[in-house]
């Protein structure tokens, strides 16, 4: 099977502005990523690695350099390519869930694909699949308030991954829970990065996700210091 690369990324910058010039949150990052893998940008806060996420997830733009991801050149997207790539192909998972309060189960992890050509057929079935990959099929009536921590969470993969995404992008995903559920949520994703072949990212520093990829990017001042594969 051929490989391919869902990331590309060369000789990327990123500046912000300050009152005396600018800060480099990014200073010349050069990384490839492969399809399927389960890998994550590891390092303290300020570091760089939500930064970089971000713009590997077409929600900002390099200042210097090129990042490729799944075919587009970021940096060369409208407004308007760049959210027909995030609908179509990625999935995004925060620490705080981004739940709608007033939608149940269901219809949280069916809004992602009332954006897409899809019949009600057709989505009900991928809410429900979606919904028993994360063991959640019989809250499917139950609003985010009568949900746990972890349930929250579990609702908010099966939201990213309802589409079956080629790239799935977690910021700090575990940052609210304890370590039970914080277990459990990562071997839920590990098995749906298996199954489905999807590619995950994560931006993290806590250790629990660490010691569940497969490839550490270890961050420092906006450098790639380590580089951990194959784990």
């Amino acid at each position: 099977m051929k490989n391919t690369l869902t990331v590309q990324i060369e000789g990327l910058k990123k500046h912000f502005p300050t009152g005396k010039g600018h800060f480099t949150a990014l200073n010349g990052i050069n990384l490839e990523i492969g399809t399927g893998e389960f890998a994550g940008l590891v390092g303290p806060s300020g570091s760089g690695k939500t930064t970089l996420l971000n713009i590997i997830g077409s929600l900002d733009n390099p200042s210097e350099g090129t990042a490729k991801v799944l075919g587009h050149n970021i940096g060369e997207l409208s407004i308007t390519e760049a959210a027909l790539l995030r609908r179509k192909e990625m999935g995004f998972i925060f620490q705080t869930y981004n739940l709608l309060p007033v939608y149940n189960v269901f219809e949280n992890v069916e809004f992602p694909l009332l954006l897409l050509n899809m019949t009600a057929a057709e989505r009900k079935k991928a809410v429900h699949d979606a919904v028993e990959w994360v063991g959640l099929t019989d809250k499917l009536k139950s609003r985010p308030n009568q949900l746990s921590g972890g349930e929250c969470q579990r609702v908010a993969i099966a939201r990213a991954m309802v589409k079956k995404p080629s790239l799935v992008l977690a910021d700090e995903p575990t940052a609210n829970l304890d370590a039970e559920n914080s277990h459990h949520i990562l071997k839920t994703m590990l098995k749906l990065n298996e199954e489905l072949n999807t590619t995950f990212l994560f931006a993290t520093h806590d250790e629990k996700v660490i010691q569940y990829l497969k490839r550490k990017i270890i961050l420092k001042d906006g450098m790639i210091e380590q580089d951990l594969k194959n784990l």
